[in-house]
């Protein structure tokens, strides 16, 4: 069984679906079409990208597989945090100081995009600000402790440094003994998000296609992209599919790798006792390497992550698993159901950073942002949006990032993948 079957049913039972009303949606394509752009993919990035492009005046063609949003654009944590999944010192080793500057600078704009939008475009989508990064050792919280000091002290950014004895007025939990708290991200409906993203789109004429998916991309003086019923001929393209463009841009798909990840959301709960939880309601995340993540809802609930898979397999017992974990992290939830679990994936590099570039002169693609795009991927749509009228500056201080593809081909990088990460994973229990 493919990752992509696999995936159709990790989309069912979706609390953001479940809460969500979807509308009429968007035609298929049929027959032959032009443009000044084509966008494939309706997650985010290309979503993104299309307003852009449209807001500053291009005829642009939007085609989505399934439904916009579909992928891990409407499926995932939620949260919208600083920075990249890399460390700041993988970009500064290979950009340098300055550029890596810019490149945080962008991230807090990507941040600071969501609310943006959010006001333009009359999104409601459950907004909340903070978050916090809690550490489960005195090592890591150290660790974590040092790293909040260098980013104030060279980065110019502040963070609350939480020491040990005050950790519980953070977060009612056992497991963390530190953390740090940043007011300037947040979290919030993902489905909800994107789908206003879509509506402002289509508002400002983007031509949107579902059930549409690209069977070839041809290049030259104009893109020509193939789908079952029809075609597009645009001066650009974006290539903005990440994991699900398999077979259409082959020297991309080895850059990436699919990596499953899952959800629980639970029962409702006392609103007292649910913010009790988490007082600043902010999302949170750990610092281990297989890291939990998890955030209130607006609706008083607890929506939990924490399970990985590496070999696209899912899980066994994929709710009672991730319940047990939640329960780990809060005692008071014992008696407290799961209603909702699913799961989705998204694609990583060997390095974490995101991978932006360009096959050609007119063929754009954006990939690799590796579990931490709900804000980058708005932003990633703005600098390619950029680029293409001729403004390449800020997309290609991401563009000269270096990446090389997983070791072991097609056939073995998945198995050496998941390998690699038996060893973090021992790492992160042994503390």
């Amino acid at each position: 069984m493919s990752f992509l079957s696999i995936d159709r049913d990790l989309a069912r039972d979706s609390y953001y679906a479940a809460t969500v009303q979807r509308g009429p949606g968007y035609p298929a394509l049929t027959g032959a079409i032009e443009c000044d752009v084509a966008v494939v993919g309706g997650g985010l990035a290309g979503l993104s990208a299309a307003l852009e492009l449209a807001q500053r005046g291009l005829q642009v063609v939007l085609l989505e597989a399934k439904e916009v949003a579909w992928g891990a654009s409407g499926r995932n944590g939620g949260q919208a945090i600083h920075g990249l999944a890399c460390d700041q010192e993988t970009i500064e080793s290979q950009l340098g100081l300055d550029d890596a500057k810019r490149i945080w600078a962008m991230s807090l704009e990507a941040i600071d995009l969501i609310r943006e939008r959010m006001a333009t475009h009359r999104i409601d989508c459950d907004w909340r600000d903070g978050y916090l990064g809690l550490a489960t050792t005195r090592r890591k919280a150290a660790e974590l402790a040092e790293w909040a000091d260098r980013m104030a002290e060279v980065y110019g950014h502040e963070f609350t440094r939480i020491g040990e004895a005050d950790v519980r007025r953070w977060i009612a939990s056992p497991r963390y003994v530190g953390g740090i708290h940043d007011p300037h991200s947040g979290h919030l409906h993902p489905l909800k998000y994107s789908l206003g993203i879509a509506r402002a789109a289509a508002e400002a004429g983007v031509r949107m296609f579902e059930n549409s998916p690209v069977t070839r991309v041809e290049q030259g003086a104009a893109v020509r992209l193939t789908t079952a019923q029809g075609e597009v001929r645009a001066r650009q393209a974006l290539l903005a599919g990440n994991v699900y463009l398999q077979g259409v841009a082959e020297g991309l798909e080895t850059r990436i790798m699919p990596v499953g990840t899952y959800i629980v959301c639970s029962e409702r709960i006392d609103p007292a006792l649910c913010d009790s939880l988490v007082p600043s309601r902010s999302a949170v995340c750990d610092t281990n390497f297989v890291l939990d993540y998890f955030r209130p809802t607006s609706d008083h609930r607890m929506l939990y992550g924490g399970r990985v898979s590496y070999s696209t397999m899912t899980p066994h017992n994929l709710a009672d698993s991730m319940r047990q974990r939640m329960v780990g992290t809060f005692p008071q939830l014992a008696g407290t159901g799961i209603e909702y679990a699913w799961g989705g994936f998204v694609d990583i590099t060997m390095n974490r950073a995101p991978d932006f570039g360009r096959l050609g002169s007119n063929l754009y693609y954006l990939q690799g942002f590796s579990g931490h795009g709900l804000a980058l991927t708005g932003l990633a749509g703005r600098l390619v949006a950029e680029a293409m009228q001729g403004d390449a500056s800020r997309f290609d201080v991401f563009a000269r990032l270096k990446h090389h593809g997983f070791p072991g081909g097609r056939w073995l990088r998945t198995p050496a993948l998941v390998l690699g990460m038996a060893w973090y994973r021992l790492r992160d229990i042994l503390g």
